[in-house]
């Protein structure tokens, strides 16, 4: 069994949603509930931006700057310093907000929702297009949460954290996410599916909440890979670094006994004997 180190001090309340923007070199997160993104710059120094109540995932754009879901929607940065354009709002019910999400082979930058309180069902997945329309991917979630691609992008790993499991899609352009099954299923005693990633050989690679830990799964669903996080609350993880064969694991305060557990918010990182794919930006 392998251990992540730690790589940042405790920054964030709930850290989510890492991501690499290889041209600047930076890895990019979020502080969920506090509404902020954060960077890790080259030079080790990590700068806060506050984009809302919420701040549920966040990815580069292909013209510079990102694309963040917000609360209840999506917004964009230009990368030129001018405000952030939030576009409106998907829905009203403020019982309801964004959690995480990702890009496809094709440029869409989707994020799924989840009520504040857990109620079953009441989350949806979204994809907001090049255009800057919006469509309704899938209904009755519970916990939208990771979803990433095969090196390939003909399948779809996603994670209602709900079912316990990751399940796989069919993938392309024109019809979406289809033929939806299950990839592999998670014991609820080492912890509940939330962020994942996949690398270069179709490896998926698991966050677990309450686990204290990251699996890596093979492409047939075999387990052959658990590293330690020394943190109970592990949320998401991502490839980064100049060769892309660094993983880096963000985790979260929430429910933990900050006494016990001091590195809680923390980001981890793991280098790792295979590389990750280049993130996936944001045509629009």
């Amino acid at each position: 069994m392998a251990t992540a180190e730690q790589h940042t001090d405790p920054v964030a309340n709930h850290g989510e949603g890492p991501v690499w923007f290889a041209e600047a070199g930076e890895l990019h997160w979020v502080d969920m509930l506090a509404g902020d993104v954060l960077t890790l710059a080259s030079d080790g120094s990590i700068q806060r931006r506050n984009v809302g109540s919420v701040a549920a995932a966040v990815r580069p754009r292909i013209t510079g700057g990102f694309v963040v879901a917000l609360e209840r929607g999506f917004a964009l940065d230009d990368g030129d310093g001018t405000p952030l354009r939030v576009m409106a709002e998907l829905w009203s019910d403020a019982g309801v907000r964004m959690n995480e999400g990702g890009c496809d082979p094709d440029g869409r930058f989707y994020c799924g929702s989840m009520a504040y309180d857990g109620t079953r069902g009441a989350g949806a997945l979204y994809r907001l297009d090049i255009d800057g329309t919006v469509t309704t991917v899938l209904t009755g979630c519970t916990i939208s949460n990771g979803l990433d691609w095969s090196p390939d992008g003909a399948r779809a790993y996603y994670v209602d954290t709900a079912n316990q499991r990751v399940d796989v899609f069919d993938y392309d352009r024109s019809a979406g996410l289809t033929q939806r099954r299950t990839f592999v299923v998670i014991d609820p005693v080492d912890g509940a599916p939330d962020g994942l990633t996949v690398d270069a050989e179709g490896g998926v690679w698991v966050a677990l909440w309450g686990g204290s830990h990251v699996r890596r799964y093979s492409p047939d669903g075999r387990l052959d890979l658990v590293v330690e996080v020394p943190a109970t609350q592990v949320t998401a993880c991502t490839f980064g670094g100049q060769n892309l064969d660094q993983i880096f694991v963000t985790t979260s305060r929430l429910g933990v006994d900050r006494a016990t557990e001091p590195l809680a918010g923390a980001v981890f990182r793991y280098s790792t004997a295979v590389s990750g794919l280049p993130p996936r930006p944001y045509v629009g």
